[in-house]
Order: structure tokens, then C-alpha cells, then sequence
């Protein structure tokens, strides 16, 4: 059973930056993508950003040059640097995972204040 844990959310003024990090552990096939997808109230997840593991990455184009997803595949683990946040970024964000099958995290609330 593949677990998928993310760390990192918080209360932030608007303007700031927060880190987010999400380690897979337990997968018996190797991992492709990894992504950051979003949900704030009443509304419907979004993808925030993906990551092969090639490195290729994709974005929201609302937070395109604010956001850099990384990974570092020996590890098993993606991040999400968030700079320059926004109330309207406020959500939870969800980390997803795919090997065999998509996994997802329990998610990590992020909070920007204005």
C-alpha cells in the first residue's frame, strides 16, 4: 500500500511564501508524475502543478511564475514552493501520486490572509 504524507501548510499573510513536501513510501512500481491539486470551499479541485520524472513540469496558469514544483525522485518526494501567495490561493492542497494507480494525501491546509 503506497502512503503519501504531506507537510508544509499553514496561515501566511498575503505576499508570503510557504513550502509544501510530500513523501511517497511503500509503492512496488516506480513512481511517474507527481502533482499538486487544490480545493478550496465549495469549489471543485484544480491541478496547481505536475512533475514528471523526467522533471518536465506543468502549471496552473494561475500561479505560474509564483509557484516551482520539484522533486527529488530518490527520495520519493515532491515540493511546491509558494511565493508571492494570494487570499485566492487559499485551499486545501492535495498531493497526488502515480505508480500503478493514482494515490492521493489526506491534504495540508493553506491559509493566505489578506
Amino acid at each position: 500500500q503506497v502512503q503519501v504524507v504531506e507537510s508544509g501548510g499553514g496561515l501566511v499573510q498575503a505576499g508570503g511564501s510557504l513550502r509544501l513536501s510530500c513523501a511517497a513510501s511503500g509503492s512496488r512500481f516506480s513512481i511517474n508524475a507527481m502533482g499538486w491539486y487544490r480545493q478550496a470551499p465549495g469549489k471543485q479541485r484544480e491541478l496547481v502543478a505536475t512533475i514528471s520524472s523526467g522533471g518536465s513540469t506543468k502549471y496552473a496558469d494561475l500561479v505560474k511564475g509564483r509557484f516551482t514544483i520539484s522533486r527529488d525522485n530518490a527520495k520519493n518526494t515532491v515540493y511546491l514552493q509558494m511565493n508571492s501567495l494570494k487570499p485566492e490561493d487559499t485551499a486545501v492542497y492535495y498531493c497526488n501520486v502515480i505508480a500503478m494507480y493514482d494515490y492521493w494525501g489526506q491534504g495540508t491546509q493553506v491559509t493566505v490572509s489578506s
